[in-house]
């Protein structure tokens, strides 16, 4: 069958070729290239679920997003520190010794968490107002505001107001 200057064949061979391309972009698409992605929580190994709560609810005015009872010993406790969609910490009981070891460790001295904040100064004297203690005091960086802080248990955190770029 001819179609204007064109065969039944080279019809069908072009109608291979179109459909071969369509695939592999079909393919492309889900390639880590393309995929959407994102860090949804990061686990905190704890001693006490209550404990480390009330720490980081009542004195870094973090909320609780979701705790619910997995077993008799285990909950899943989600705490972020402001409303929206980023990365939440998972609140993890230490269930071993080898567990209950890194509790205020988990990065071997390292700063462990960045936490940002758009206005470093409030956050700041909020902090000290609840007694959390400063390591390394504020200084002005290229990148923005910073100081090292403790949590409860002696993990490192970094509050920064990142420069507006």
């Amino acid at each position: 069958m001819q179609h204007g200057n064109v065969s039944g064949i080279e019809v069908s061979i072009i109608f291979s070729v179109v459909t071969e391309i369509l695939r592999q972009q079909t393919i492309e698409e889900f390639t880590f290239n393309h995929m959407k992605r994102h860090i949804a929580h990061v686990s905190l190994v704890v001693d006490d679920y209550d404990k480390a709560i009330r720490f980081y609810v009542d004195k870094l005015n973090f909320h609780v997003v979701e705790d619910t009872i997995l077993t008799e010993d285990k909950r899943w406790v989600l705490i972020a520190p402001g409303e929206g969609d980023g990365c939440h910490l998972l609140l993890a009981k230490a269930s071993s010794d080898e567990q209950k070891a890194s509790i205020g460790n988990q990065t071997g001295g390292r700063v462990f968490l960045f936490l940002h904040t758009d206005n470093f100064w409030r956050d700041y004297h909020q902090m000290i107002e609840h007694d959390i203690e400063f390591i390394r005091n504020p200084v002005v960086e290229p990148y923005g505001t910073v100081a090292v802080f403790k949590d409860l248990y002696g993990n490192l955190w970094d509050m920064i107001q990142p420069v507006n770029r």
